[in-house]
């Protein structure tokens, strides 16, 4: 075993195997330096797994349970403050080691650009990589603030990797004219809500596929805790279903990303986050 690869003392609910005998690892990246209205996504990962004992690990949705999969908790990364591309780098770097492996990861953000780490190491394996993203922003300006890191930039980043017709975006609600300009000419993006999604299914089948979730695509009536709220999103059950179809792909790598628990108190976000977690971690185990 890579000995940078050792279970976390405090995991996720149901995620206690060793390194070793797991086909999914889970790891978090807790970033949160280009946020550009309300910071906290650091938070995330650590809040997640203290509130996942309050939810069960079976699933009624699947009838399965986390105790008969083998998914390895690997902890936080250690991310510096204030270097940007330094960050990028190291997610990068430990997702190789993942990758390299042959085992499929799945990040707790963090900001949204975390992302651009984890598909660069996913790249390398998989040359022909496709990108589902679910979002209410399109994150596809070219820049933000005059950075071209940046929350706000993470999909054009993506794009600048995979080129045109890669990237199928869905629940976008908010963005600039030509962020909306640019997908419709370079991505495929469907506004508002899944429409088209079993269509892409169909479409992507073959292909290895990176899915991105950004919670923020849930309305914020049901989940409040994120930094840049957008009403008019999907409900949980939606996005579930949405989800569900996703796992019929050949996904490589998976990201949630987005979730800010300062900003529920209640922590009824986090507890969302955490039951989506595990039926994600359910759905693309092997059966």
């Amino acid at each position: 075993m890579n000995n940078n690869l050792n279970r976390n003392v405090h995991t996720f609910i149901g995620c206690d195997k060793e390194y070793d005998e797991s086909e999914i690892v889970i790891f978090g990246a807790p970033f949160d330096g280009t946020t550009s209205y309300r910071p906290g996504t650091r938070f995330a990962s650590a809040a997640m797994r203290s509130e996942s004992y309050s939810i069960e690990t079976y699933s009624p949705y699947l009838d399965r349970d986390l105790r008969d999969i083998k998914v390895f908790d690997g902890g936080d990364l250690v991310l510096c403050f204030g270097n940007t591309e330094k960050v990028l780098c190291e997610i990068k770097n430990f997702t190789e080691l993942i990758v390299s492996d042959g085992k499929l990861f799945v990040m707790i953000g963090g900001e949204h650009l975390v992302t651009f780490g984890a598909v660069q190491a996913a790249l390398q394996r998989y040359p022909d990589l496709r990108i589902i993203h679910f979002d209410a922003h399109a994150d596809m300006r070219d820049n933000y603030l005059s950075e071209k890191l940046s929350h706000a930039t993470v999909m054009r980043r993506c794009w600048d990797l995979l080129g045109d017709n890669r990237i199928f975006q869905f629940g976008i609600r908010s963005g600039e004219k030509e962020e909306f300009e640019f997908s419709n000419k370079h991505n495929f993006i469907n506004k508002f809500n899944f429409d088209g999604f079993v269509k892409t299914i169909k479409d992507l089948k073959d292909e290895p596929v990176y899915l991105s979730i950004d919670l923020d695509i849930l309305d914020p009536a049901d989940f409040p805790g994120t930094g840049t709220p957008e009403a008019g999103g999907v409900s949980f059950k939606e996005l579930l279903s949405a989800v569900f179809e996703a796992m019929k792909l050949n996904i490589v790598g998976i990201d949630i990303c987005e979730l800010s628990p300062p900003y529920d108190l209640s922590g009824r976000s986090t507890s969302l986050a955490c039951k989506l977690l595990r039926e994600i971690l359910l759905a693309v185990a092997k059966k």
